[in-house]
């Protein structure tokens, strides 16, 4: 039986327009339906361009392959193509004929001529034909890095382009750049040269080709020697990342920088610290430094200059501490990163910067905020203090900073935030008091908090959440938290609430939930998105998420649970919640999924992967058409049975271009042991085909039949089908009567028609109860009112000795006379005598004959026929008489219709 259901199902269901996988790609998700198509096929050990792209694709990523060739008509029109880390050596002509809106290509360009981005990075190009950019008049930016060029003529060809602004021509085999190899007529709006990794020599700009140019990446070229004469050239920003021949090489280009504004000098390990800052220093026009990677350990003193400065990073630079007065002098500086150092506090001269905007010190060694660190800085927008080791906070480290929007504490030790966010930071919108070892979250917690939106304090060390712990947050709308199984808290403040995302941890020594904790969650009536996880092993502890919660969340659109289920969601759970798009439910057992679960018009992503499923018949039950917006699905790491269960969502895989199944070419066999180890897609499914084909054509066929016998049956043997049916209900009430032993109360009863009424009245009556004495039975005097008829005829049959029926044509024709003598027909089995048959006309043999129980009667037994009787009917009611007192048949009686 449920084979054949399945085989139904199979047929029913089976819509080869709503599921499909690639076989080599995959396409990124986008939670904006509109969002373009982006195909990834990088990194798949192809040797071919896949066959199977969308229509749609938009962006393709085929970067990390062993592509030979690209031939026409491989690539619809896009505008983004990834080609490089691969061995192409040959391009077919016209292969790129069709991506006339092609805007980035990573790799002939004829037809090209809207594309503003080219990669050709990671491959072995030796040389570039001058005719070969041509056609790409609307490039901007051009990468050939790692390949072979050698010659600065190799890249005359993009230098020359009208709209060229980037290009890198890193790890090629340059060994020198020098603009003296060009035309000297020559001219380019090329803004950034990228030189980087090319054992570079020589590099010089001596003739006014560059007017534009500001941004020169020269890192890991060692020995290289620098001629650059214009002092107006590189007059704004100037990005160094190596180490040049010498100090004095450098100290020569300094000369040219008189009206630099942005200098970025990274890796300049090889120089003297204190020479180089010092030189950097006398930059008059400097408002940008970039110091990043550099060892200043012993040099932060010569900081002391730099007034002018309104950007300084001294990120990743070894900085045990920097001392006090290395940088107060900077009243302009509005942004300071010190991330990545060895900092132990924070730096005393950050008091005194009062146009502080931006202080970036995470990945440090802060152990302590005191309240005076942060005293003057009232202008602080950003505070990063992430990945230190503050273990507390005084209720006034923060009190001054009245415009600061952005806080990010996370990574830390606190145990506690103390009285900290009960007053102050009016403007905060941003709080991260995430991974910490914070412990407990009071009453009141962030009470001053007014203007925050986004609240992160996850943490694994929970174990408390007070009541109220909330309260005062009514703007916030994205929340992130740990809470332990029993928690006290309420969310009844978050009525703006649009982002909840809850992480729940079973201690080893927990408690039960509280019975009534869902009831928090029907004032979340905004919530958008709601994320719940288990980060623990509750396989014996029964945890899920009711349908009651999801009751007022009515703009729900996002669901994610994460090893909360320890069964399927009831059918219910989402009936209020029509909006949702996206649909998580992973890490659980998902073996008894209802189909009836999935009416969700407007889903748009499901992912169930991990979960259990071994056989995927849910989906072909519950219709994917019943979710016409699904256009992601992932069912990764489930251990599918390899069998006709699913075989209709195998040939959905292979045959649609609506949803996407996730990585499906990718799904092994788990089951049964034979199978352990295959592909799901590469299980034959011709076998289930045949079956369900052969089924069909037998029920199809038997259709067939039936319906033919039906309407033959109808046209010749209705009536003989409803005589067998009456034949078979006097039977029944025969052997009914013959156990129950009947007394005879009557000593016949009549059986005619009412056509024929006057004749029994006439004829019968006056003789067989008047003359004769005779008590007779008959329908219309002696039936019980009320009672089955057929019960009444029943009765009237056993209850006389003798049934005398009245054969008339009418009698033939009518259904209840022909019931009566069936009826009385059966008492012939025990009593030889009791039917008495009288023909009141002549009936032809021919008329008797469609009568086969009758014809069978008469020609059987003895009956009288009154035309026969004549002149004489004293003689007619002498033999009616004689029949009535006598069991043994009298052959003189008269004969009947001759012939029958």
């Amino acid at each position: 039986m449920g084979r054949l259901q399945y085989l139904v199902l199979l047929v029913l269901h089976v819509n080869p327009s709503l599921c499909y996988s690639l076989k080599n790609c995959s396409i990124d998700y986008f939670e904006n339906p509109s969002a373009d198509v982006s195909l990834d096929c990088s990194n798949r050990e192809l040797v071919t361009v896949p066959d199977d792209i969308p229509r749609d694709a938009a962006t393709i990523s085929l970067f990390y392959n062993q592509l030979q060739k690209i031939h026409r008509g491989d690539f619809g029109d896009m505008p983004k193509l990834s080609l490089g880390l691969n061995q192409i050596v040959h391009v077919a002509n016209g292969a790129f004929i069709h991506l006339v809106a092609l805007k980035t290509l990573s790799i002939l360009f004829q037809g090209l001529s809207s594309l503003i981005k080219l990669d050709l990075s990671d491959n072995l190009i030796e040389f570039i034909h001058p005719t070969t950019f041509q056609h790409l008049i609307s490039l901007e930016t051009v990468s050939l890095a790692s390949n072979r060029l050698q010659q600065v003529t190799d890249i005359q060809s993009i230098l020359q382009l009208a709209h060229i602004q980037n290009l890198s021509i890193a790890s090629n085999l340059f060994s020198s750049f020098q603009t003296k190899d060009l035309p000297s007529n020559m001219s380019s709006g090329l803004k950034f040269l990228d030189l980087s990794s090319n054992k570079l020599k020589r590099f010089s700009i001596t003739t006014p080709i560059f007017h534009d140019l500001y941004l020169i990446g020269l890192s890991h070229n060692d020995d290289l020697r620098w001629d650059i004469p214009d002092k107006m050239l590189l007059n704004t920003h100037l990005y160094l990342s190596c180490p040049l021949n010498s100090f004095g090489e450098f100290q020569k280009i300094s000369q040219n920088l008189n009206s630099l504004m942005d200098l970025r000098l990274n890796y300049m390990e090889k120089w003297n610290e204190k020479d180089l800052l010092s030189m950097v220093c006398q930059i008059p026009t400097l408002r940008i430094l970039d110091l990043f990677n550099n060892h200043l350990t012993n040099s932060t003193g010569e900081l002391l200059n730099w007034s002018q400065l309104t950007e300084l990073d001294l990120s990743n630079t070894n900085i045990i501490i920097l001392p006090k007065g290395s940088i107060d002098s900077m009243k302009q500086l509005k942004s300071l990163t010190l991330h990545t150092n060895m900092l132990t506090k924070v730096p005393d001269d950050i008091r005194s910067l009062i146009s502080l905007e931006v202080p970036i010190m995470y990945h440090n060694l802060i152990s302590e905020v005191h309240c005076e660190d942060f005293v003057n800085t009232t202008q602080l927008s950003e505070l990063d203090l992430n990945s230190n080791r503050i273990t507390k906070l005084d209720g006034c480290v923060f009190e001054n900073l009245n415009d600061l929007k952005v806080l990010d504490l996370s990574h830390n030790k606190l145990f506690t935030v103390g009285e900290t966010f009960r007053s102050g930071l009016q403007k905060l919108e941003f709080l991260d008091l995430s991974k910490k070892i914070l412990s407990i979250v009071k009453k009141g917690q962030f009470q001053g908090l007014h203007s925050l939106k986004s609240l992160n304090v996850l943490s694994g060390q929970i174990w408390r959440v007070r009541e109220m712990a909330f309260w005062g947050l009514e703007n916030l709308e994205s929340l992130i938290l740990s809470l332990p199984l029993y928690y006290e808290t309420s969310f009844s403040e978050l009525q703006n609430l649009e982002n909840l995302t809850i992480s729940f941890k079973v201690l080893s020594s927990f408690r039960s939930p509280h019975p009534n904790r869902y009831k928090d969650f029907f004032y979340l009536s905004s919530l958008k998105r709601f994320t719940v996880i288990c980060e623990s092993d509750h396989t014996s502890f029964p945890l899920d998420v009711p349908s009651e919660m999801f009751q007022a969340m009515k703009h729900l659109e996002d669901f994610t649970a994460v090893n909360i289920y320890i069964s399927a969601p009831h059918v219910d759970t989402f009936q209020f919640n029509p909006q949702i798009k996206h649909l998580t439910i992973k890490n659980t057992d998902l073996s008894d999924l209802d189909p009836e679960l999935f009416p969700i018009p407007n889903l748009q992503v499901l992912d169930l992967s991990n979960s259990n499923l071994k056989s995927l018949d849910f989906l072909m039950q519950a219709n994917l058409s019943f979710l016409p917006a699904l256009t992601y699905l992932d069912l990764d790491n489930n251990p599918f049975t390899c069998d006709c269960t699913n075989a209709s969502f195998i040939e959905c895989v292979k045959s649609n271009k609506q949803t996407q199944v996730v990585n499906a070419h990718q799904y092994t066999c788990s089951f049964p042991v034979t199978e352990q180890g295959n592909m799901l897609l590469d299980f034959d499914i011709h076998a289930c085909w045949m079956d369900t084909i052969f089924l069909f054509f037998i029920s199809s066929m038997c259709v067939v039949l039936l319906t033919l016998l039906t309407s033959f049956i109808y046209h010749f043997l209705r009536w003989q089908l409803v005589y067998a049916f009456q034949l078979l209900q006097a039977f029944i009430y025969d052997s009914m009567k013959r156990k129950r032993g009947a007394p005879h109360h009557y000593d016949a009863f009549i059986s005619y028609n009412v056509r024929d009424e006057d004749w029994v009245y006439r004829e019968i009556l006056p003789v067989l109860e008047g003359e004769q004495g005779w008590r007779l039975c008959l329908h219309h005097r002696d039936f019980q009112p009320g009672k089955p008829i057929i019960e009444n005829i029943t009765d009237a049959i056993y209850s006389s000795r003798k049934t005398i029926c009245v054969i008339s044509g009418s009698y033939l024709q009518s259904e209840w006379c022909s019931r009566e003598i069936q009826m009385a027909s059966f008492r012939l089995f025990d009593e030889k005598d009791v039917l008495i048959l009288l023909f009141p006309e002549k009936i032809p043999a021919r008329q008797l004959s469609p009568y086969y129980r009758m014809r069978k009667l008469v020609k059987k037994r003895t009956y009288l026929s009154w035309p026969q009787a004549g002149q004489h009917p004293g003689v007619f009611w002498q033999n009616v008489r004689r029949a009535l007192e006598t069991r043994n048949e009298n052959p003189e009686l008269l004969r009947g219709p001759a012939g029958c």
